[in-house]
């Protein structure tokens, strides 16, 4: 479905109002448009089911034979918490699968992982969706997502607590069996993890 324009800015200038701001005055009169605008960009990930995204960014070539793991790391997104519709930023997204016999456009990994995170949501769910998204498109079981993240409903209200970093991992297939595979992948995103912590 898609963004209701007329709705957003309709809420816009009641919350504008309800703030004790005046929605009228010169820098906030055409705020709900801005807004509506950018939530019509921000938010384009709605639209579509994770099914439908695969669907979108599923095109794949011949696998070459012996196929290693492929990474793509430090792909930067941002997103919007679900419980307080606050930015999540500072998000970089590391993406490894093992192809089976297709592999996938590098962009298009970058782009999944872009769509997936213009929603409202969690650190946690946007690493199963892309894994989800990446299994449906590369036919490959064996993906995993590594995030970490910086919540503004953490850094910027409540405990306001600015340095802390989120990470979450997201293990599917042989990733999620294999200890090894797991330090592996870890370590060429170069985050430092011993055994022990795993």
């Amino acid at each position: 479905m898609a963004v209701d324009q007329e709705k957003i800015r309709e809420h816009i200038r009641g919350i504008l109002e309800a703030i004790g701001e005046d929605p009228d005055r010169e820098g906030l009169r055409e705020t709900p448009d801005r807004v509506a605008r950018m939530y019509n960009e921000i938010f384009e990930g709605i639209q579509y089911s994770n099914d439908e995204i695969a669907e979108m960014f599923n095109k794949t070539f011949d696998a070459p034979i012996n196929n290693d793991m492929v990474v793509v790391k430090d792909i930067e997104i941002f997103s919007y918490c679900e419980h307080h519709m606050a930015l999540m930023y500072d998000m970089k997204v590391s993406v490894a699968y093992i192809p089976r016999d297709r592999v996938i456009g590098l962009s298009k990994i970058a782009r999944i992982a872009d769509m997936v995170g213009k929603r409202l949501q969690l650190q946690e769910k946007i690493g199963t969706d892309i894994a989800y998204i990446m299994e449906k498109a590369t036919l490959s079981p064996d993906v995993a997502v590594i995030i970490t993240g910086k919540h503004s409903c953490m850094t910027a209200r409540g405990i306001k607590n600015t340095p802390a970093v989120t990470l979450t991992t997201t293990f599917r297939g042989a990733f999620a069996d294999d200890m090894d595979l797991q330090e592996r992948v870890l370590r060429l995103i170069d985050l430092r993890v011993s055994r022990e912590d795993i």
